[in-house]
């Protein structure tokens, strides 16, 4: 039988922070005010670089609570952390052609450039009246915005967004009606890959919601629509909540997703079946896999086992527990992986613009745990990109939360900055950080 461990019984001494953890579909019972620690918790550490505690620099007029008192997080040595600016509920980030930074905003409606400038970002509202955009991406001058119900697209041009068309629509959201206001992951992500065509994800209605796999259009997916326009198709399925798609310097497509929440307990055994507190803390783990014409995740009838890389699936005992709904032993391994309800939101992949050991990789918004004991804490992530794969996680920014498992942030996503910065977006702390390396 496979040993298995909680986590609160393994000692850590290492400075540095942790997996962090959570997929959501219910709400995180977080709280404001407490100061980070610098240790680790008790969940297993990552990465190999030693990171160094530092005050969190604040300009004057930015320092609304969480920071109306010190915060400090956890960096690579040398490096600085800044509130750049204070944009609430700050979600997906992309880089426009003119050096601005756009930050969706999807609880408004909300699409923010963030002009940079000597004295601060300057700050404008690009567009609105939008439906919970989300993810953002260009392909040369066009803007693409993930809506909830659709991908639009604009021409982007002297800082303004103009001709919007509709690149997909009808996709499912709170207000279908088909749903009646049941759905848990509506938000959505939008890449554009090196062949033009355009890729997004659609969420899962709930934690274990099969029905969505035969669906129209299928839910728990990532959709393709072909270079030039056209009905878009399933490109990927089983992909639960795919909130991180990102393009990798090869040209492959990569996807951060949620893995489902109270896995049953899968070995033989008198606890066969059973939903254990300390099983769920840890499983399933949540997945990074790269995505490829009809590739499968498994969700909601095979689970990621094993890990750190090269993944096997094994049966959801609840779902699938004789193999009839799939054969989870035929599934191709997932190739990396985050800790188990790490919550992993935006995915964006560095190529030279940030200094070594950081210059190639991807980064990845932690937005922590909801369902894990202790609470895997929020974080941002790093992997470095190595022969066309990813290694293993290493924390790049970490002290989010204190021991006791409350939290002063919760970051959204990643973005290297033209400027050899890496910008964060937190939708908890409403902020979009500056965390630079030395000398710049």
């Amino acid at each position: 039988m496979r040993i298995w461990l909680r986590r609160k019984h393994i000692g850590v001494a290492l400075i540095g922070v942790t997996l962090s953890a959570g997929c959501s579909t219910a709400p995180p019972a977080d709280q404001k005010g407490d100061a980070p620690s610098t240790s680790t918790s008790a969940a297993a550490p990552v990465g190999t670089t030693e990171l160094a505690a530092t005050t969190v620099e604040v300009p004057e007029d930015l320092g609304a609570a969480p920071f109306d008192e010190p915060r400090r997080a956890l960096v690579p040595p040398g490096w600085t952390m800044s509130v750049w600016a204070r944009i609430p509920q700050a979600r997906l980030m992309a880089w426009a052609p003119d050096g601005a930074l756009l930050v969706s905003v999807p609880k408004t409606g909300q699409v923010i450039r963030l002009e940079p400038s000597g004295a601060g970002p300057r700050e404008t509202l690009l567009l609105e009246g939008l439906d919970q955009p989300h993810g953002l991406a260009f392909a040369g001058p066009t803007l693409h915005v993930a809506e909830s119900d659709g991908v639009v697209a604009y021409d982007y041009a002297g800082g303004q967004a103009v001709n919007r068309r509709t690149v997909a629509g009808g996709l499912p959201d709170a207000k279908s009606p088909d749903l009646r206001g049941a759905y848990a992951h509506a938000l959505k992500s939008v890449a554009v890959g090196s062949d033009g065509a355009v890729y997004f994800s659609i969420g899962s209605t709930g934690n274990v919601s099969a029905e969505d796999r035969t669906a129209t259009p299928p839910r728990a997916t990532v959709m393709r629509v072909p270079p030039g326009g056209g009905p878009a198709e399933p490109f990927a399925t089983g992909v639960r909540n795919g909130t991180g798609l990102a393009v990798a310097p090869d040209g492959s497509l990569w996807t951060a997703n949620n893995g489902r929440d109270n896995v049953a307990f899968p070995e033989p055994g008198p606890d066969y079946g059973k939903v254990l507190p300390d099983y769920v803390s840890d499983h399933p783990r949540e997945q990074l896999a790269k995505l490829t014409p009809g590739r499968e995740l498994g969700w909601p009838y095979c689970n990621p086992d094993g890990g750190p890389a090269n993944l096997r699936f094994i049966r959801d005992v609840q779902t699938n527990p004789d193999g009839a709904n799939m054969d989870c032993a035929a599934l191709p391994p997932v190739e990396q992986s985050f800790g188990a309800h790490s919550a992993p939101l935006g995915l964006s992949f560095t190529e030279g613009t940030l200094p070594d050991p950081y210059s190639a990789g991807a980064l990845v918004g932690i937005h922590g745990s909801w369902n894990a004991d202790p609470p895997r804490a929020p974080e941002v992530s790093f992997y470095p990109w190595r022969d066309g794969g990813l290694g293993d996680q290493q924390t790049l920014v970490g002290g989010f939360q204190s021991e006791d498992g409350s939290r002063w942030g919760r970051p959204v996503a990643a973005v290297a900055g033209p400027d050899g910065a890496v910008y964060i977006s937190d939708d908890y702390a409403d902020a979009v950080y500056r965390l630079a390396p030395p000398g710049r």
